[in-house]
Parts: C-alpha cells; structure tokens; sequence
C-alpha cells in the first residue's frame, strides 16, 4: 500500500491488484470513517476526498494503513448481452498492431467472459476486465479524440469500455452498439453496474439488427413547464451558452456521476448571497455574457462574477447600467441585458428564491461531460422562482473581485503529484518556469494548455485508469496538460503532473482563452 498525493483534500492509494484496490474499497465503505468525504476506486488505486479542515492527511493515511487487505475475487452478478456492430476505425490498426487478423480480434472479444470491475470516466461508462487476459496494455491514443460518438466499444489497458455519450476519449474504438449505457430516468440510471457479468454479440452482419432498438442517446430530464402565471423571466437571447448551475452534486462518484456545479464558487456564493438565497439554490452560469431577458414578474436580481454592464431597460425605453455585485430590484416590463465580461469570463445571475430546475441526484446542476440535468437554456424559455427559503436582501453591494482579462497572466497554486515521478526532472522544472496559454478549445471539461516546449515523461508504459480530480492537470502524450474543471471524467489513464490547488479553483473559471498561466509550487 502506497499514499500518493493529489491536492490538499485528496490522495492516492496504490495497491498491487484490482482485487485488493475492490477489498479495501469496501472495507472502507463498510467502516465509515466521518471524515472521508467521497472514495472513487479504479484498477489500482483508491482516490479519497477527505475534510482537511477536521484531519490531517497523514493521520487518516495512517489509519487507513492500519486496516488489513486482504485479496477477493468479484462478486457474480447479473448478466448482460452487449450486440456490437464491429466496425471502429480502430479495428484493423490494432489488429495489426497485435498480430492478428480483424476476423481473429473479433473472436477474441466476444468469446471472452467479460466482467464489471467498477465505474469511472463517466455516468455509466463500466471498466470491463476479462480471466482470459487476451487484451492486455492496449495502448491509449497519443492524443485523445475531442469527440467520442455515443455507443463506442473501445480497448485500453486491460479493459473494454463502451462510452455512454459523445465525449472526449483516448481509447481504441473496435465497434458501437445501441445499448443504453446511462439513462437517468431508469433505476439504476446504469445499465451495467459492477460485478455484472457482460456477453458481447457479434452483429457485423446484421449492422439493421443495431438500430433496431431505440435511440442510445441518453435521455435528458426536460426542464419542468413554467406556466406563464408562474414564470419570473423570459429568456430573449443566451449569448455562446447559459447554463442552469448550483453548488454540484455530491457522493455519486459510484455511477460514475462527477460533482458539476458552478464553475466560480465563489461568484455563485455572493450572488445568492445578495439577494438572500441559500447557499444551496440554483443560478444562472452565462459564459461570456450575450444574455437578456423580459421581467414578468417584480423580482431581485444579482450578477456576479465576470466584471461588466447590467443594462436594465424599463418600460419608458430608458436604459440604465445598474452593475454588477449589487442587489437589483425589477419590476413587470423590465428588461435585462447582460454584457460581454470585460474581466473574466463567466457571469453568475441569481433570482431571489433561486431558479427552479428539477432535482436530478441530488443537484440542478447541468454536467456537460454527462448530459446531465436540465439541458442549455434556450431562446424563449420561461424561468421561475424555486420555493426555497430566503433572508433579508444585502442592501450594501459587495467589492468587485480582480479578474484576469484577455492578455493577461495569470498565478496558479499548485501540488505536485501524484505522478510527477513519472516525468524527467527537466520536465518538472518546466511545468513551473515556463508560460501556458489557454487555448480557445477549452470548457467545462477542462483548460487546453499550450506551452512552447512539451512535457516530457521519464516512465513510458500505459498508467491504469485511476481517479482524478478537480484542478488535476493530465498530461497526454502530447505533452500538452490539460486542467480538469467541473465536468471532467472521474478517472483517467494520462499521468497527472500536479493539480491546481482548491483555492484557486474560481479564479480558474474565469481565465479567457489567450490568457497565460505561471505554475507556483506550494507543496511538496
């Protein structure tokens, strides 16, 4: 057993086997310790979030040190059959790459016994490990694809994958079923679950027999009808994408679920703040302004986050810019226009009461990675006020925070590791010496970063899929990190370098493409 760190509120545990990761996993489940706040188990390794403000790391490593492993072989579980339409762009590469025919690959994957181990990446994706090892270190991409379609059954390491929406993804791609891997509106959501065992059927032949079944496409909770009596705003324009956001979702990390939530915490925290929401209720998240909306009823609002005009229109046509960071009252006929940050990049619009959204695990908020919870606001939608409780509107406007603008750079706090010893240490003095920009293909997901010189590693071989966290910054073979944000897959099979640290998270957020970032070191 080993520790490895991950930021000030998480680390590692690195087993020897998949088993004995699965036995401690659910000795760990089974004790309870009050101060482990969430547990993501992979092939290896047990990623654990814990409350820094109650323990310190080391004691609760020592505990967990103390606690006997011993190794147990997967529970039996339902089985399933998988129909796949073997035809990936992947499939002939790597079965020249292994020394087999096409014909021979096929037969290999669907005549072995293929089972649950547990789930990760995404809501729903399920680590397939098989007895047989007949599929071991697939290698991943050297770059991961921006776009996995929905339905993909992929190799990587020693295991099969099948992707439950379009993602990104890095993994061999040999074919694609119809099979729903994640639907939110079934119970489970998950089709395959750990410890179910899984038959794939060969279909190739038969590519009508694949699309016989519905639609793959998980099915998104609509977001619930507003009355016209009922409604609050109106929506007129939505600008590159609003969104539906509050504080994220919490221990889901088993189905594969990430927290999501608001990109600026922070900005969230104060918006509700002023027009006395709890900490709790739902906002709008609007990135980069481009955001206006008709009154129909008296309500308070508040826009925080990025720096920039709150135009307030009112029935004369006469056009005012309130501001931001201020409690504003609106009247019926009044209309609101957001403008385009002149600071930062995401803007945080709070209604008294909250807005009201359906509750999907426990949180309103949107997972773009997922497709989770209710979907981008649209042109013409109508919002209401959520029944939650609320206190006195803060009178007195709050102080305009400092945000990075195009150009600019920007100060991150890191942690290194865990695996920064998979890196030469050249390349470790070059995550902190050298400048990244933030590229224009950067979201939810996480922050591309370019640098002139790319990282290079010092260990080669293929790392097992293991948890990742929030600030985490992956390294591809590439050499090009990215920084995981809200909506990044649970686990992953890139090396991560180090992770941003938690406080500076929202100032993450508001980064602009065209921005550069210097790394400082704040922990060993």
């Amino acid at each position: 057993m080993r520790f490895l760190s991950v930021n000030l509120d998480s680390f590692l545990i690195e087993l020897n086997s998949l088993e004995e990761t699965l036995a401690l996993y659910r000795q760990l489940q089974q004790l309870g310790h009050p101060d482990i706040r969430e547990m993501i188990p992979a092939a290896q390794t047990i990623l654990v979030y814990f409350d820094r403000w109650k323990i310190q790391a080391k004691v609760l490593m020592d505990w967990i040190a103390q606690q006997p492993v011993h190794d147990q072989t997967l529970d039996v579980g339902r089985e399933r059959v998988v129909d796949v339409c073997y035809d990936g762009e992947d499939l002939a590469p790597l079965a020249d790459q292994l020394g087999w025919s096409v014909t021979e690959l096929i037969q290999r994957h669907t005549q072995s016994h293929w089972q649950v181990a547990f789930i990760g990446f995404a809501p729903g994706f399920a680590y397939l490990v098989s007895p047989e090892q007949q599929f071991q270190n697939i290698p991943r991409l050297s770059s991961p694809r921006k776009k996995v379609p929905v339905g993909s059954v992929a190799l990587a390491n020693d295991y099969t994958g099948i992707y439950p929406k379009d993602s990104p993804g890095g993994w061999q791609l040999i074919g694609r079923t119809t099979s729903r891997m994640w639907d939110e509106l079934r119970d489970p959501p998950a089709l395959l679950l750990p410890s179910d065992r899984v038959v794939f059927r060969d279909v190739t032949r038969q590519p009508t027999q694949v699309f016989l079944n519905e639609s793959i496409a998980p099915k998104t909770v609509q977001t619930h009808q507003v009355s016209v009596e009922n409604a609050v705003l109106k929506v007129l324009k939505v600008g590159l994408q609003t969104l539906i956001q509050d504080q994220g979702r919490d221990q889901v990390a088993k189905l594969g679920v990430g927290q999501a939530g608001a990109m600026d915490q922070t900005a969230l925290t104060s918006a509700n703040a002023l027009v006395g929401n709890t900490k709790t209720a739902a906002a709008l998240e609007i990135l980069n302004g481009g955001f206006s909306a008709e009154v129909l009823q008296p309500t308070v609002i508040a826009v925080t986050g990025g720096v920039g005009s709150l135009w307030v229109t009112y029935p004369d046509q006469s056009r005012v810019d309130v501001g931001c960071y201020r409690a504003i009252a609106l009247d019926a006929g009044d209309r609101i226009e957001i403008a385009a940050p002149e600071t930062g990049l995401r803007q945080y619009l709070a209604l008294r009461g909250g807005i009201a959204a359906p509750l999907i695990l426990g949180s309103r908020s949107y997972d773009s990675l997922a497709a989770l919870g209710s979907p981008p606001v649209q042109v013409g939608e109508l919002l209401a006020q959520a029944d939650a409780e609320t206190t006195a509107v803060q009178v007195e406007p709050l102080s305009i925070p400092t945000l990075p603008r195009v150009g600019d750079t920007v100060q991150l706090d890191i942690v290194l590791g865990p695996r920064t010893d998979w890196f030469s240490s050249e390349s470790v003095d070059l995550l902190l010496k050298q400048t990244w920009q933030v590229s224009a293909d950067s979201n939810r997901v996480g922050l591309r970063l370019q640098g002139q010189q790319a990282l290079q590693r010092s260990q080669m071989q293929e790392l097992p899929s293991e948890g990742t966290c929030t600030g985490a910054l992956q390294v591809p073979p590439n050499g090009q990190p990215v920084l995981f944000m809200n909506d990044h897959p649970l686990t992953g099979g890139y090396p991560v370098i180090a992770a941003v640290a938690p406080h500076h998270l929202s100032l993450v957020a508001q980064i602009p493409a065209g921005c550069q970032i210097q790394f400082r070191q704040i922990s060993e």
